[in-house]
């Protein structure tokens, strides 16, 4: 029988929990078990190291699953916070919003559109010059306002990068 209340060698602990003595050593080298330690507090340790890798919170591969989880939490947390701007109608996609921009900017084009035709009427003073000339105005306003683009409005676009 074993005395768990005195210092054991690496491989006496090694054959009382049925690992080899080099995994005993590596967990030396990791700080799991201390050198000095009883075999009670070595068997406590190795045992805590256990539970706290079932339990996912200590890893002993590449794959840290403490980590992974931590990324997938916050990835729910992004899209959760996502939902809900759009549930608040504080976010639209952008085909809708390019749908809207293009049916006002279509009624405000007529309206820029009527504008010399009703100075004609109202104005009978206007000489034909006079109307060409904001004619001519209307029609840079409405071409500027129709090759209007998100860098123009200084709102970065979707699924672009920065110019470096």
């Amino acid at each position: 029988m074993i005395d768990l209340d005195v210092k054991l060698r690496q491989a006496e602990f090694a054959a009382l929990v049925g690992i080899s003595q080099p995994a005993v050593s590596g967990l030396v080298a990791r700080g799991i078990i201390l050198s000095g330690m009883t075999g009670r507090q070595m068997l406590l340790a190795y045992c805590g190291h256990l539970r706290e890798t079932a339990a996912g919170r200590a890893s002993e591969s590449e794959f840290d699953l403490v980590a992974e989880r931590a990324r997938l939490a916050k990835e729910q947390a992004d899209r959760i916070a996502l939902q809900n701007e759009v549930t608040r109608r504080e976010l639209a996609p952008v085909h809708l919003i390019e749908q809207v921009l293009s049916q006002a900017g279509a009624r405000v084009s007529g309206i820029l559109e009527a504008i010399p035709g009703m100075l004609k009427r109202r104005l009978p003073t206007l000489s034909a010059t006079d109307v060409e000339l904001i004619t001519r105005e209307v029609a840079k306003a409405r071409n500027i306002a129709a090759a209007v683009t998100l860098d123009d409005l200084g709102i970065e676009a979707p699924d672009e990068e920065e110019p470096a």
